[in-house]
């Protein structure tokens, strides 16, 4: 049992949405679940049929990007219910499934230069490319990171920028040492 005492207010609201959208994959809440994907294809927040699941967690007085980290992350979960928890982020979970395809990398570089307000096309997409290929996803990260997404520094697109290409540079900088090929 967690001390909920020296968590915050945020971590306990974090907590709360993602335990309650697992609550409901377990008990196989497949009506909730298809009112919480019908908010895929829409602006977070438009899909009406999504508050009475989740309008809770949702509430104004913590601004719209607590919004639209709501309604996107649950729309997304509801989409891929059955991943298994990964402990990075999106773009260590993207990098395991980069080499399939060469449209992942550009893809991924799409997301990372996504406006918030068209964030939710592009996690979409990527999302489906993670269910398509049983890759694990760590919603609780996905959710603190969409909600920071627009903040001013980017932190979290380069956070996930570095988790995608951090050891790669290595990888292909000794790939070139050992086949004589140039360093640039």
């Amino acid at each position: 049992m967690t001390d909920t005492s020296t968590q915050t207010a945020e971590q306990r609201s974090e907590s709360g949405l993602i335990g309650y959208l697992r609550g409901l994959a377990q008990k196989q809440d497949r009506a909730a679940l298809a009112h919480l994907r019908r908010g895929l294809g829409r602006p977070p927040g438009d899909a009406m049929e999504m508050y009475p699941y989740i309008g809770r967690y949702a509430g104004e007085e913590k601004g719209r990007a607590n919004e639209r980290a709501v309604f996107l992350t649950s729309a997304l979960f509801a989409y891929y219910p059955d991943a298994s928890q990964n402990a990075g982020d999106l773009g260590s979970s993207v990098k395991q499934i980069a080499e399939k395809s060469d449209s992942i990398e550009r893809r991924f570089v799409a997301l990372l230069d996504a406006d918030a307000e068209d964030l939710h096309y592009y996690l979409r997409q990527m999302i489906g490319l993670l269910k398509a290929n049983s890759v694990p996803v760590n919603w609780e990260q996905l959710f603190r990171d969409i909600r920071n997404w627009s903040h001013d520094d980017r932190f979290v697109q380069r956070k996930w920028a570095r988790s995608f290409w951090g050891s790669k540079e290595t990888k292909e900088g000794n790939n070139s040492e050992t086949t004589g090929g140039e360093q640039q």
